[in-house]
């Protein structure tokens, strides 16, 4: 049944995000189901499509299929101002299949109704990601799952009505001072994950790209005059712990 359907594995934050911004737009063109399709396999032989790619394939067509979505967001500008946009998802199967070098296969989707460099992909093992910058299909892990992708969406969502703190590189070493926070659950897995509270959010993720291992990078958002201070606070330890990690080093502070 579609996502649109039954949401009911959703938490209340993402199903008012469908709610609001969800609808299904269908395919203009025929699709040639997953297994009549013929694919080549790691030694580069064509091979009708294996058992595990048409059932998580087409179970992607039947759950995600069509499914649009409008993701809010705000970020620190250059200057230090406040950026605001929208990101329309899409959720059309697209046409490419690969399989993995180690196990199983992915295959690849619309993703943003925007300008991208990456090609978004699903994993036959249930984890949602993308093509690395290099563009040669290595698969590289974002979410844990779609579920976790609309969770994390939706958090975004959230906290776009909130002030992004400015980051230039430093905000993991901000997040490690962050208390009191608590996990999303259902928004975070081991590539990207979410920690909030009533006044402060913090995503963790890893950039797509062709480094190993990933860089790492933490966006941080805050509300009112008690998330300010926590914020705050949090840049001015950071600070001190990179000046005292310099004076130990002999490196320039």
């Amino acid at each position: 049944m579609h996502i649109l359907e039954d949401s009911s594995e959703l938490s209340p934050r993402a199903r008012r995000l469908l709610d609001r911004t969800g609808r299904r737009q269908e395919p203009t063109e025929p699709r040639l189901p997953t297994e009549l399709l013929r694919v080549r396999d790691r030694k580069g032989r064509l091979v009708p499509a294996p058992l595990e790619l048409v059932i998580r394939r087409e179970g992607f067509a039947q759950r995600y299929g069509g499914l649009r979505y409008t993701v809010r967001r705000s970020l620190a500008d250059a200057n230090g101002g406040r950026s605001e946009h929208s990101l329309e998802w899409s959720h059309q199967l697209g046409s490419d299949v690969w399989p993995d070098p180690v196990r199983g296969w992915f295959f690849d989707w619309d993703g943003p109704r925007a300008a991208h460099p990456i090609r978004y992909l699903v994993h036959t093992d249930g984890r949602v990601g993308a093509e690395n910058t290099a563009g040669d299909g290595v698969f590289q892990e974002m979410e844990a799952s779609m579920i976790h992708r609309i969770e994390s969406h939706a958090v975004m969502d959230e906290v776009s009505a909130w002030d992004p703190w400015p980051i230039d590189g430093g905000g993991l070493a901000m997040a490690r001072h962050l208390d009191n926070l608590s996990e999303v659950d259902e928004a975070s897995g081991p590539v990207l994950s979410w920690r909030m509270s009533d006044a402060v959010a913090v995503m963790e993720f890893a950039h797509v790209s062709t480094e190993f291992p990933r860089e790492r990078q933490a966006w941080i958002w805050f509300r009112d005059e008690e998330g300010h201070r926590q914020v705050s606070t949090a840049a001015v330890l950071a600070a001190e712990a990179d000046d005292q990690c310099c004076d130990r080093t002999g490196s320039p502070g």
